[in-house]
């Protein structure tokens, strides 16, 4: 599974930098994998709750809902 994210972060890595040259992946990035509906909607729950917990909240891209 650790070669399988690793390619992925490469890939778009590289095609993150045809639009921006100097992307680089969060020095804290967690990498997790969701292995069922529940985890998936507990951690979209936090991502999109958490700026709002600490009145940080500027998502100029969408929002989610549930």
């Amino acid at each position: 599974m650790a070669s399988i994210l690793r390619s992925y972060k490469s890939a778009v890595r590289k095609e993150a930098r045809k639009i921006d040259s100097d992307f680089e992946w969060p020095e804290r990035f967690h990498d997790h994998i969701i292995r069922d509906d529940q985890e998936y909607l507990r951690i979209a729950n936090y991502i999109n709750n958490n700026p709002r917990k600490r009145g940080e909240y500027k998502n100029k891209f969408f929002e989610f809902t549930f």
